[in-house]
């Protein structure tokens, strides 16, 4: 065995860099072990096991969709429609009255009869495709926490999205573009940190775009604008050797890499990003499929933004929280009128393309709906309902998804969750056990202990598994 001096193992180092490493520990034995993943922070990573699905597409009708105006009907509000709620009313966070029926009407649709409100016909036709969880259940009747469970799986501010976490486990399949894209007109409520990285690295955070633009030129905002690309690669070349000067006395800066990551992608996206999300370049007959509306627009961007590998695009219906319908439940036909063809397109469009099999669509909503009409003072019109964290409605598809079934129960009146209760935390665990991840294995080392999407909870809803 070749004997060590002290000089081949402790190479001249100053003071600061040899406490710099040190510093380091297990953290740089971590990073060492990765390499490749180091140099290419978004390289396609192998999954646990063998994924159902490559990417996801997660449809937020942001607001709080009432399950018993959609997907939950309740025969039950209509026999006793204006009578007190069973038991006395509901612990909401506003004052609520009688029990209120439905405005709405439901049949059943498909081989598989799943019922279906009358404001989602076009759903309807494509139900047979959907698993139809009705006995979803969350820890707060409240948007920010509400929204931030089912992206970061927490309901506090600063963890990962699920889409930082599927970069950041399973890399991307074009470097071309970013790996996981939001798309809103507006800003939700909370905003960024429901699609940051968090304490992961920063270049797994999310792609922020406003849909409501629909000229690529203005939609994504070019670095070096004016130039030619051979004068922009010169120009970030000369940057990149600067920073990567300045990163090798800081390893580990994880803020510099985010930096020199965002550049590049944003350089290379300048080829293929303004073709990508260009939709004026599909037949003007899918265009119309979709509808002429901001979220329809996203879907059809969400299709073509799958089918050249972005791992996961978020789709917010809309500004601010629109599904919030305190004082009209009616407010959920008019999103409804825009919802639904566009809901419906992207399934058909998938199924038509041969990607329906791996690509999983989620519609989802932070929260329910009370089966009770809110009668505070802070509403106008007494026609609505306020939030329901116990009781609520998402549907899947595709991806190894059973369709046309229904899983779960909530009570007689649509309050709460009875029969195969399912938390978001159940929810993201499935969708990562999809995606080939084990949520107990997909875990990130900080401040003194292991974090996942689920926390320390999670089951995978194996039921609904094709």
């Amino acid at each position: 065995m070749t004997k060590l001096h002290k000089a081949d193992v402790l190479p001249h180092l100053s003071r600061r860099e040899a406490l710099t490493k040190m510093a380091s520990g297990l953290g740089m034995l971590g990073m060492a072990a990765t390499s490749d993943a180091a140099r290419d922070p978004f390289a396609p990573k192998p999954a646990h096991f063998k994924p159902k699905a490559k990417r996801v597409i997660y449809l937020v009708l942001n607001g709080g969709l009432s399950q018993v105006d959609s997907f939950d009907p309740k025969p039950m509000l209509d026999r006793h429609h204006g009578q007190p709620v069973p038991g006395g009313a509901p612990q909401t966070e506003s004052s609520v009255g009688n029990l209120m029926r439905s405005p709405f009407s439901f049949q059943k649709y498909g081989q598989s009869g799943i019922e279906v409100s009358d404001i989602f016909p076009k759903i309807g036709g494509v139900i047979d495709d959907f698993c139809v969880i009705r006995s979803m259940h969350t820890n707060v009747p409240n948007h920010e926490p509400s929204l931030f469970m089912i992206n970061c799986g927490v309901i506090q501010p600063g963890r990962p999205s699920m889409g930082s976490w599927l970069t950041y486990g399973l890399g991307t399949e074009n470097r071309n573009l970013p790996g996981f894209v939001v798309l809103c007109p507006g800003t939700p409520v909370v905003g960024p940190p429901l699609w940051e990285s968090a304490f992961l690295p920063a270049v797994y955070q999310g792609t922020f775009l406003k849909n409501s633009e629909t000229d690529p030129k203005k939609l994504i905002q070019f670095i070096g604008a004016g130039a030619a690309p051979e004068a922009q690669r010169r120009q970030l070349d000369l940057l990149a050797k600067l920073n990567q000067e300045h990163l090798a006395k800081r390893a580990g800066d994880a803020q510099l890499e985010a930096s020199l990551e965002a550049m590049e992608t944003a350089f290379r996206m300048q080829t293929e990003a303004p073709e990508a999300f260009d939709i004026r370049k599909e037949d003007p007959k899918t265009i119309a499929k979709y509808g002429d509306s901001d979220f329809g627009r996203g879907c059809l961007m969400a299709r073509r933004l799958a089918e050249r590998g972005v791992r996961m695009v978020q789709i917010y219906y809309g500004n601010s929280q629109p599904w919030d319908s305190h004082e009209d439940i009616m407010a959920h036909k008019s999103n409804a009128q825009k919802t639904d063809p566009a809901v419906a397109a992207l399934i058909t469009d998938l199924k038509e393309r041969g990607m329906l099999d791996d690509t999983l669509v989620v519609l989802g909503t932070e929260f329910g709906r009370t089966p009770a009409v809110q009668n505070s003072s802070t509403v106008k019109l007494h026609n609505g309902r306020d939030h329901n964290s116990l009781g609520f409605t998402v549907l899947l598809a595709g991806g190894g998804i059973k369709g046309g079934m229904t899983y779960g129960a909530t009570d007689d009146i649509g309050y709460k969750a009875v029969e195969k209760p399912v938390h978001v935390h159940d929810l993201n665990a499935t969708i990562l056990h999809l995606m080939g991840l084990d949520h107990t294995k997909l875990t990130y080392f900080y401040s003194g202990r292991d974090f996942r999407l689920t926390d320390v909870h999670g089951n995978v809803i194996r039921d609904i598994l094709a």
